[in-house]
């Protein structure tokens, strides 16, 4: 596992990462996220949508929520959705930043493939075991990041 002073130095990176990611997507003449925030992709089952996550995606969540206040996934409803809301915006996962229901998919693959290196390259710097695993999975699994 990662040192205590390590863990700021990680958690500090992502949250470079996915400033980094928000202004990719600001800075776009053609932004691949148009979202609404009609919350409509939080539920993955209706939506036929999948959301994958990284260690260090994890890790940040679960230092800034505080780790007794992850939640598993019991259905395909992220349990992070209030009444249509996200309620952990500000430490959402890379995929949900960049992930809409009316934008280019293409756009989208591109800017992920960019992000998941940067986190991969975290992995490899952290020595963190890296593995892409969809959010059910990594919400129910007791021994999460």
């Amino acid at each position: 596992m990662v040192a205590e002073c390590t863990t700021s130095q990680l958690l500090k990176r992502v949250a470079e990462i996915y400033d980094w990611l928000d202004s990719q997507i600001r800075r776009s003449a053609h932004p691949p996220v148009q979202c609404d925030a009609c919350g409509k992709c939080c539920d993955f089952t209706r939506f036929d949508h999948r959301l994958f996550v990284t260690p260090p995606e994890l890790m940040y969540l679960k230092a800034n929520l505080g780790g007794e206040n992850l939640k598993p996934m019991p259905t395909g409803l992220c349990p992070y959705n209030t009444d249509g809301k996200c309620a952990v915006y500000d430490y959402r996962f890379s995929g949900c930043r960049i992930f809409s229901c009316k934008s280019d998919p293409d756009s989208q693959s591109t800017l992920t493939e960019s992000t998941l290196k940067k986190l991969k390259s975290l992995c490899t710097e952290f020595h963190i075991p890296y593995h892409y695993a969809d959010l059910p999975t990594a919400l129910n699994t007791p021994t999460n990041p």
